[in-house]
């Protein structure tokens, strides 16, 4: 199985992955972890790119993220799903589809396509959106510490009614969930409801 989880920084998604793989672990799965963008040499190179320089063009943006994430379904995700693996991300394809598709108004469908070209179609089994307000979710990073967190709260609003607009869109995949409620509850919710299938 392929899960990932998608929100604002500040959401809970990497505390909720690791929680669920733990979790599965205990379960007796073998559980792959990954992030992006990241989770390869080349991944990390460029999550530091895209991070850290002062600016970006929108479509350079969009490419990049769609470069790192070509490399971690490569190298980490496709390998590991071969073994029988289940795989847990911190971040895919929804990311771009909210931040670059939707808040920099690149257009979902013209993002979709490049990204789908460059992950060779593969999408996650199930999606764990983690809805919190951008105002809470601020708040819980702290100062910006990054290029994408210092463009400010109206910003992270658009990116916010965004990936709300991905869950009506794709509610097959999509589950928002209140990230609001206590870690170890949604954790629970979460374990039970990859563990049922439901």
């Amino acid at each position: 199985m392929f899960v990932t989880f998608e929100g604002l920084d500040g959401s809970g998604k990497t505390t909720q992955v690791e929680l669920l793989r733990d979790a599965l672990e205990q379960d007796g799965q073998r559980v792959v972890a990954t992030r992006e963008p990241g989770g390869t040499p080349l991944g990390e190179r460029v999550r530091e790119l895209l991070l850290e320089s002062e600016e970006v063009a929108p479509w350079a943006e969009a490419a990049l993220f769609a470069a790192a994430r070509a490399e971690l379904v490569e190298r980490v995700i496709g390998p590991a799903l071969s073994r029988g693996d289940t795989v847990l991300c911190d971040r895919f394809l929804d990311s771009s589809l909210a931040y670059q598709g939707i808040a920099r108004g690149l257009g979902i469908e013209r993002v979709l396509e490049l990204n789908l070209n460059a992950i060779r179609g593969l999408l996650p089994d199930r999606t764990f959106l983690l809805l919190v307000d951008p105002e809470q979710a601020a708040e819980r990073t702290g100062a910006p510490r990054d290029r994408i967190e210092r463009e400010g709260g109206q910003f992270l609003a658009e990116v916010d009614r965004a990936y709300r607009e991905l869950a009506r869109i794709f509610p097959q995949r999509i589950e928002a969930l209140d990230a609001t409620r206590p870690p170890t509850d949604l954790a629970e919710e979460i374990h039970g409801r990859v563990r049922n299938g439901s």
